[in-house]
């Protein structure tokens, strides 16, 4: 169980929050109302996306102050958490991903496809023409084609088109492009990489204690933020590292783990008060 037990508290999360979702619409529940794209909590915290928002400011549309609020809430949240904890605890995505990426190493297409084609600098680039597109056409560009929003209103108020987008994205992770959409095109992963550069809670890695298996790397979705390993000891500080901590589970070394940035600096504050 401890080796997969950060992989269960997501699954607990995410599925908790497609739950939450759904019993507002089925049977009345006021915890958490409304979608993924704006949303309502405990009847009247608003939350909303600050990408849909950003979009829909672009696009010229009024932007009331409730979702103003509800935006800030949320871009300070993830700033101070980790942008990308959205991808990894809280999009359904993300499961569908897992699962293609899980098939990908089971059925060793890992090896078979071992060079990659596309730049994962690419997500930046949609990133900026969903804005741009946004602006040109008067309406949220992303969030028109979102497979996000297609399945989380599918799970939330029934499926329709978004099997279609759950098979699409299983088949091109698994086919065409390792870690394809939430790597290399997903926007909204793009988004919050750019938000949290300046995060809390890091993973850090302990040179002293590695033996350099590997294994972190084999399951890191995003294993360009684990180029420390084997060189030197220090936290993962890229805004792409997504904070799963599939990297800490695999380790049986414990030279990969969470920590906060204010501890190391309280650390280092004391090291200097002693020398």
């Amino acid at each position: 169980m401890k080796k997969y037990r950060f992989l269960i508290a997501r699954r607990a999360v995410q599925i908790s929050i497609l739950f939450l979702y759904f019993a507002a619409n089925a049977y009345g529940w006021s915890i958490l109302v409304g979608n993924l794209s704006s949303s309502t909590l405990l009847g009247f915290i608003p939350l909303s996306d600050p990408y849909a928002v950003l979009q829909m400011f672009m696009a010229g549309a009024v932007i009331s102050s409730t979702l103003v609020v509800g935006a800030l809430i949320i871009f300070i949240f993830y700033a101070i958490v980790g942008g990308r904890v959205f991808c990894s605890w809280v999009c359904p995505i993300n499961m569908v991903t897992d699962l293609a990426n899980y098939c990908r190493r089971v059925f060793g297409l890992n090896q078979i496809q071992k060079k990659q084609p596309a730049t994962r600098k690419m997500r930046y680039w949609v990133l900026a023409i969903s804005l741009i597109l946004s602006f040109a056409l008067g309406v949220g560009a992303f969030e028109f084609i979102s497979p996000i929003s297609m399945v989380h209103r599918g799970l939330v108020f029934g499926m329709g088109f978004g099997w279609a987008a759950i098979i699409v994205i299983f088949l091109f992770d698994l086919l065409v492009l390792k870690n394809g959409w939430c790597g290399h095109i997903c926007p909204l992963g793009g988004f919050y990489s750019l938000i949290s550069k300046f995060r809390v809670i890091n993973v850090k890695y302990d040179n002293d204690k590695c033996t350099e298996c590997m294994k972190c790397k084999l399951v890191c979705p995003e294993k360009q933020v684990l180029f420390m390993i084997t060189k030197e000891t220090m936290p993962v500080l890229s805004g792409e590292c997504t904070n799963c901590a599939r990297c800490i589970e695999v380790c049986d070394d414990d030279a990969l783990g969470f920590f906060l940035k204010i501890d190391e600096k309280k650390a280092k504050e004391i090291d200097n008060e002693n020398n």
